[in-house]
């Protein structure tokens, strides 16, 4: 299942910088197979895509509740 994000998402569309072969992983991992495990997505669908850093990277959980957790109160 495909992450309905993707088409604006930085990280997706090679605009983050990353190592070569760990980009991929978390393209696949985070992307295509389960978007719900992914921190930028997480941001998003709390509080809507403008809320997402630009640096926030899939695996980046703490961050995102963080985020979330600051906006929340």
């Amino acid at each position: 299942m495909n992450c309905e994000l993707l088409q604006g998402c930085p990280f997706y569309n090679e605009k983050m910088p990353m190592e070569n072969g760990i980009g991929s992983i978390y393209k696949k991992k985070y992307c295509q197979d389960n978007n719900k495990l992914c921190a930028r997505y997480k941001v998003a669908s709390e509080l809507g895509v403008d809320f997402v850093p630009n640096n926030l990277y899939p695996n980046m959980h703490d961050i995102a509740i963080k985020i979330i957790e600051e906006r929340v109160k």
